[in-house]
């Protein structure tokens, strides 16, 4: 049996985020699938394998956890070219989508596919054994929603197939799992806070202190209470609001008022962080700010997001810091900072770094996975020892 490779997924609403192995292989994917054909039409069909795959993924799926089984999908950047594609709705829950599953298991599929880790056999087919680390909002791991989505994943065998794929046509992945770990959000942002990744402590002033962690997602935002090292699942809150919502009517007022069609989220998302051009878009082939637009929305955003933490704090009023961590925040960022000055004055903190707090989940599942790896192979170790002395007396 090949010894399990090490997976940390983030499947942020935004983008999935990965780690896997010791960090020599990390993936990002736009979170968006579009049910597709076996065999999609592609413009020089016979330069496919000099392309990008991560711009071309197209996968069949087959897993019993699945609604939709053996389906086909574009997945990603393909994805977003294509005209019924979809994103994670507003209001749902990640651990009872079909569309996380497809994208935690295309991301585990190219690890196999891209690291020596395991062989492939004549047929083209990979056996891939991994242990896995990833994680659920506050809310759902609260509602007991973590329990199943770990069931789905143990206990069988989930294959990726790669149809139309660069370098990887024809392939397939049985993807099993010897352990899942499913961990709360808030608490994976504080480990993160205060170790490194070889699980040193690094922030030692933040070990004993009170705090809040804000992580504004795509479809929820979680505010955790950190104390006493742990997360206080009485006091932790998780809200049905984060800023998929905001982003689409961003898109449906650009196309209201200039006639531009954008393709995702992920565009309206270009076009707030860009660093250069930012909040400006091309009509009919004429550079037009849509600053209007994007201000008034994301400014009532903010102001929602605000409240919560307020409310929170007056619950909490002994804690000492919040952070402000995932997509969500970078985007409102500014806007939050600005009604904090106004009013409160509350002690935040956010990261400067915006590939620090996207990356924050998958590198906090990726210590906390290492962590429980190790931890195992000493158990395993003192059981191996025991047997043999066991054995040894009964000589």
């Amino acid at each position: 049996m090949t010894k399990p490779r090490t997976a940390a997924v983030d499947v942020g609403n935004d983008a999935l985020k990965a780690n896997f192995g010791k960090m020599e292989n990390t993936v990002y994917i736009p979170n968006v699938i579009a049910p597709d054909l076996e065999d999609r039409p592609v413009i020089g069909i016979e330069d496919l394998d000099e392309k990008d795959v991560l711009d071309n993924i197209h996968i069949r799926v087959h897993s019993p956890a699945l609604e939709e089984n053996n389906a086909v999908y574009r997945v990603g950047n393909l994805a977003t070219k294509s005209s019924n594609s979809t994103e994670l709705d507003p209001g749902g829950s990640k651990s009872e989508e079909d569309q996380t599953l497809v994208m935690l298991f295309a991301s585990i599929a190219l690890d196999a596919v891209t690291s020596d880790a395991f062989k492939s056999t004549k047929k083209d087919i990979i056996d891939a054994n991994y242990t896995l680390g990833t994680g659920l909002p506050l809310r759902e791991v609260k509602e007991g929603k973590d329990v199943g989505y770990r069931s789905q994943l143990l206990g069988s065998v989930h294959q990726v197939e790669f149809l139309v794929t660069p370098k990887y046509q024809g392939k397939k992945v049985n993807i099993k799992f010897d352990e899942v770990k499913v961990y709360p959000e808030g608490f994976a942002a504080y480990v993160n806070l205060i170790m490194d990744n070889d699980l040193k402590v690094i922030n030692k002033d933040l070990i004993d202190k009170q705090i809040l962690i804000q992580d504004i997602g795509g479809l929820s935002t979680d505010i955790a209470v950190i104390r006493n090292r742990n997360v206080d699942d009485d006091k932790a809150q998780g809200f049905n609001l984060g800023v998929s919502e905001s982003l689409e009517d961003i898109r449906e007022e650009i196309r209201s008022k200039h006639g531009v069609e954008l393709d995702s989220r992920r565009d309206v998302v270009d076009i707030i962080t860009r660093k250069n051009d930012r909040n400006h878009i091309m009509v009919k082939g004429s550079r037009t700010n849509v600053h209007d637009i994007t201000d008034h929305i994301l400014l009532e955003l903010a102001k929602k997001e605000y409240r919560f933490l307020r409310n929170v704090w007056q619950k909490n009023s002994q804690s000492e810091i919040c952070y402000f961590v995932g997509g969500g925040s970078t985007v409102l960022k500014d806007y939050i900072k600005a009604l904090n000055n106004k009013m409160d004055g509350f002690n935040i903190e956010f990261f400067e770094d915006e590939n620090e707090s996207i990356w924050m989940m998958a590198n906090a599942y990726y210590k906390l996975i290492t962590d429980f790896v190790r931890k195992s192979s000493k158990d395993d170790n003192k059981e191996n020892v025991k047997e043999e002395q066991a054995t040894t007396e009964a000589k």
